[in-house]
């Protein structure tokens, strides 16, 4: 990174919602278990933005141009008997990855929780062994002994409910 770059990091705005869709579509079509989908994305993002207690978009800006985001959803863990996050997506456009984008964004999220007295922050990566978990670990997060399980509720027609 040179010295000239002016990076900041913050509150991703609806301004921002076409080049989120974007950089998301670009983590998906890497992910086994996603597709993308812009439409799909797009509505994820707006139920974030339209209400502050869902969660937190942050976007890493270089130049004014953003580079990388991050997504943070927000729910209660009995376990830990407060708020804790689920960190949903991390992601720098591939051509600024390597060059510590994904550790800024990811320390600014970590930073924001502590601020905000969060007890835990939770995410899934893909297996086998990858890049994305010598990542996590290396700022601190450590395999859980559980395992992720999901079902797929397809959306109810107006006329089902």
């Amino acid at each position: 990174m040179s010295e000239q770059e002016n990076i900041v990091i913050e509150p991703a705005t609806e301004a921002d919602l076409d080049e989120l869709s974007e950089l998301l579509g670009e983590l998906f079509a890497e992910e086994s278990d996603f597709r993308p989908d812009k439409d799909r994305q797009l509505r994820g993002l707006r139920l974030i933005f339209e209400q502050p207690s869902r969660g937190r978009v942050f976007v890493l800006r270089c130049d004014g141009a953003i580079v990388g985001m991050i997504n943070l959803l927000f729910t209660i863990s009995t376990a830990e008997g407060g708020f804790v996050m689920l960190l949903e997506d991390l992601v720098v456009h591939k051509k600024y990855q390597d060059k510590g984008y994904g550790s800024k964004l990811l320390q600014y999220a970590i930073d924001f929780a502590k601020q905000k007295n969060f007890l835990r922050i939770t995410l899934l990566t893909d297996r086998p062994e990858n890049v994305a978990q010598a990542f996590f670990r290396k700022h601190g997060f450590v395999e859980s002994s559980m395992i992720p399980m999901r079902l797929w509720i397809a959306p109810q027609k107006e006329s089902d409910q």
